[in-house]
């Protein structure tokens, strides 16, 4: 509670020259000689100090400033300044009032365009969330605008607005939808440049990749050419092959044993002993895993593991030789990690239009309701014929990505 009330507020008289009561924070109320009652908050960020102000008493009354206070907290804290963030909203607001342009290539128009045109290729409830998305976060702040008067710095704010309120995943995956229709506006003629390509690093890092993922398609084509010419431990080279296929945790592929897979049923079976969530785990071998297993056959000589370590056979690699070849492969920690598998198959495979329940299934990640969990007695076999075929879809994408070819969106399940 800041020190101040409304009575104190509604009483304080001009003097003989201006003074200021504060409530806390940094916030306070300057009066003036004139009389006039001004609210502003004293911040520091990156070291200067700076003057926010939220407009004049009793316009705004102490309620409204205390909470306009505390979102500006919030964004210092987040590392934005709260000034910026006001210019960028007004910059925003003032390219929404200009002049209407055609109605077909407004920002709204097209983009509806864009998801009319491709939107049957996702499923239902993945479709649904985009529109939602848009409707919500995007079309209200540019109401008639023409998409090629849109500047980066606006579409920025409007991203902002939603990272402000806690929702950073979805200002990326805003920033992700964005990018799509613009690249569409220009594919058709109605846009000059993707803006969005101006904005690359401008959001903070969403916190499902702050393990290093890579998850942009092209950069994962680069990634899997990468691997393929690596030149160090080819036991090592094919585990890394092995892992954007499968997903699996680093650990439950390193510590993979040949008596786990049926390559007549093309399955491998992850006893439960060696599963976060302690169940058995299906995987569905695609025909690429096929090869590789082959592949490693020969090289691991097909005792117990598939991927031993140099110094012992009876132990597997360690996730520092893997870490260790994508350093040299050119990727920082925080740019990519053997974990880092995982999130770039869920992230794309979700924008690729597959049900995220079917993901989470083949991710194994653990039920949430644990008591049901424990009553399924065939948890692992869940969905499976669909799995099979979401698996194989994955790896011909990854083979696309990998040659740049182009790869067409995988059609609408079910």
């Amino acid at each position: 509670m800041g020190k101040l009330n409304d009575k104190a507020v509604a009483a304080a008289k001009p003097g003989v020259k201006d003074y200021k009561l504060a409530d806390g924070d940094g916030l306070h109320l300057l009066v003036r000689t004139s009389g006039s009652k001004l609210w502003r908050l004293k911040y520091r960020i990156a070291g200067k100090e700076k003057l926010l102000s939220f407009g004049q008493y009793p316009a705004v009354s102490l309620k409204n400033a205390r909470e306009w206070s505390l979102e500006a907290r919030k964004l210092i804290a987040a590392g934005l300044d709260p000034m910026e963030v006001k210019k960028e909203a007004q910059s925003a607001a003032i390219a929404s009032a200009a002049a209407p342009v055609e109605v077909l290539e407004t920002v709204e128009a097209i983009s509806r365009e864009w998801f009319k045109k491709f939107g049957d290729q996702w499923v239902d409830s993945h479709a649904s969330k985009i529109i939602r998305r848009l409707e919500r976060d995007l079309f209200p702040y540019f109401k008639g605008i023409g998409i090629n008067a849109v500047k980066p710095i606006e579409l920025l704010a409007v991203l902002r607005r939603v990272e402000t309120r806690g929702a950073l995943e979805t200002s990326h995956r805003l920033l992700q939808n964005c990018g799509q229709i613009w690249r569409y506006a220009v594919s058709t003629g109605r846009a000059e440049y993707d803006v969005t390509l101006s904005l690359k690093g401008a959001l903070p890092p969403a916190k499902e990749t702050h393990l290093g993922a890579i998850t942009e398609p092209s950069e994962i084509g680069k990634l899997l050419r990468n691997i393929d010419v690596y030149k160090g431990s080819e036991v090592v080279r094919l585990a890394l092959k092995l892992a954007p296929l499968v997903f699996v945790r680093p650990g439950e592929l390193r510590q993979a044993k040949w008596e786990e897979f049926d390559l007549v049923t093309r399955l491998w079976t992850i006893p439960a002993g060696r599963m976060k969530a302690k169940r058995p785990h299906v995987v569905p071998l695609s025909d690429q895993v096929i090869v590789i297993l082959n592949d490693l056959l020969i090289v691991s000589g097909g005792d117990n593991l598939l991927f031993p370590s140099p110094r012992s056979r009876t132990r597997c690699l360690s996730d520092v030789a893997l870490l260790a070849a994508l350093q040299r492969m050119g990727y920082e920690k925080g740019e990519m990690t053997s974990h880092g598998f995982r999130a770039l198959a869920s992230t794309n495979l979700e924008q690729l239009g597959y049900d995220v329940r079917l993901i989470e299934i083949q991710l194994a990640h653990a039920d949430q309701d644990q008591v049901r969990a424990a009553y399924k007695r065939e948890t692992h076999m869940l969905r499976l014929d669909e799995r099979k075929k979401m698996m194989q879809h994955w790896a011909d994408y990854l083979d696309g990505l990998r040659t740049g070819a182009v790869v067409l969106p995988f059609k609408k399940l079910g």
